[in-house]
């Protein structure tokens, strides 16, 4: 194990004394999160601030408060477990600090580290669930910050889960085998608690849940979870599609897939690349509905990982209805699709009211590697209606052309972006005339990588912004140079 700054602990002061010196806010805020772990609070102060006169008054609900109206001294230290100061200057911290340690009681002065042998940091509460961040007092909005992030991934629900947890825990070692029967009801009552439901209330539900899932374990089937993973960075990735990472057993991950995404999964789930890029060799999408049925027959909890949205143009519809089909239970994680990704790096609105009063997603070939025929061409050629072609790289050059034909100004403005949301991110705007010259910038060396097409005049003026080397065509179109 590497160096620790500090030794975690979670210490109990349920019945103890400890000594707050101070009646300031700052001292209040320790002071009720002490009585709060159920600790008897001694104040020493001659006056306290109106917060904390009201706190006392008010009273904990797991500890109590005693209120001393005199100043600190070298009596109160005896029998007290902790020791906190809110002290008015370096000369009083010193002083409390070298009684509190002649007495054998750690100590805390507030926000004055070098008399500090412990600090309070950072605190995520779903109690008997307590998670304490510290980053040894030198960067307490870091904390802060972590703590948020955190906030948001564990449900207010869970308190009531981890209560039952306590509950339920001797019923589970009288009645399940040690190995793999108690693990099945752990993982099981882990998948509960994060699923947003209220928690079993009683001893005798929490000992039929037992009874249940032991007679069930027999049969356990797996599940599948379509997961959005979104344009590219973790960042990007739904509360929702973090749990589902947290929670499966196998991941069948696309090539798109960014490994910042794949390091949130837990650290026991096997990873299995199913990649599939057009015009490169990848896996059938029917060998990848055979995986997730052979994986959940097997009692596993599959998560089928996508880059972007698994509803859109993610083959999702062909995986539901073959799962659907096998009886396995199948649910689905939405993500941030590449064209609201785009959007939102670009600052551009595909709604925007002075321009298009309707957006549509469009495919950028067939099955057949073709333009695809049964699009309404004619119809993504109104001016007041943004569109955004997926997948549509090799087929730029026909794009341009076929909404040329049926009536699109050759002048449209476009953009064109490749690794939306990642290091490499690259992206080309022009005129619907010059999208094969500048799908040529944007690859150069025609690796075929993604992109997304988007055409409309919510995109105008993007050049301009884009490149101050932009040059003015004939036509008069304006085009920026590819940008890495």
């Amino acid at each position: 194990m590497g160096a620790l700054s500090v030794l975690p602990v979670f210490f109990s002061l349920k019945n103890k004394q400890v000594l707050v010196a101070g009646g300031s806010d700052a001292a209040a805020w320790k002071a009720e999160l002490l009585a709060a772990s159920g600790a008897e609070v001694h104040i020493y102060a001659d006056t306290l601030d109106p917060v904390f006169s009201g706190l006392i008054e008010a009273g904990s609900p797991s500890g109590r408060f005693v209120h001393h109206q005199r100043p600190w001294g070298l009596d109160v230290f005896a029998t007290r477990a902790l020791a906190i100061c809110d002290a008015e200057n370096n000369g009083e911290a010193k002083a409390f600090f070298c009684a509190s340690r002649a007495a054998g009681v750690p100590v805390n002065v507030i926000d004055n580290p070098p008399f500090c042998e412990f600090q309070f940091g950072s605190i995520v509460n779903r109690s008997p669930v307590v998670i304490g961040i510290s980053t040894n007092g030198v960067a307490p909005i870091l904390g802060q910050a972590i703590r948020r992030r955190i906030e948001t991934l564990l449900p207010q629900k869970l308190a009531g889960w981890a209560k039952l947890a306590g509950d339920v825990r001797q019923v589970v070692l009288e009645k399940l085998a040690p190995g793999p029967q108690r693990r099945v009801f752990w993982e099981r009552f882990t998948d509960w608690a994060f699923s947003g439901r209220e928690a079993l209330d009683g001893s005798q539900d929490a000992s039929d849940l037992v009874e249940r899932t032991a007679l069930a374990q027999g049969a356990r089937q797996g599940s599948v979870t379509l997961v959005g993973a979104g344009p590219g960075s973790a960042d990007d990735l739904t509360i929702k599609a973090v749990r589902a990472l947290q929670g499966a057993d196998v991941i069948l991950f696309d090539d798109l897939v960014a490994d910042d995404v794949l390091e949130l999964a837990r650290r026991e789930a096997k990873r299995m690349l199913v990649g599939k890029r057009g015009g490169r060799e990848s896996c059938r999408q029917e060998d990848i509905n055979d995986l997730m049925v052979d994986l959940a027959r097997k009692g596993k909890n599959v998560v089928r990982l996508k880059s972007g949205d698994p509803m859109i143009f993610g083959r999702a519809g062909e995986e539901i209805q073959r799962l659907r089909d096998e009886s396995i239970p199948v649910s689905v994680v939405s993500g941030v699709t590449s064209a609201a990704a785009m959007a939102a790096t670009l600052g551009v609105s595909l709604t925007h009211r002075d321009h298009a009063q309707s957006v549509r997603f469009v495919t950028g070939h067939s099955r057949h590697g073709d333009l695809p025929e049964t699009v309404d061409w004619t119809g993504l050629t109104d001016p007041a209606t943004t569109v955004i072609f997926y997948m549509g790289g090799r087929m730029a050059g026909r794009i341009s052309a076929r909404l040329i034909e049926d009536g699109r100004s050759a002048s449209t403005p476009v953009v064109v972006m490749s690794g939306i949301g990642r290091q490499g991110e690259r992206r080309w705007a022009g005129c619907l005339a010059d999208l094969e010259a500048g799908m040529s910038e944007i690859d150069p060396l025609g690796t075929g990588d993604p992109v997304l097409i988007g055409v409309g005049e919510v995109f105008v003026g993007l050049a301009a912004r884009s490149d101050r080397h932009n040059h003015a065509g004939e036509d008069g179109c304006v085009t920026a140079k590819a940008l890495g």
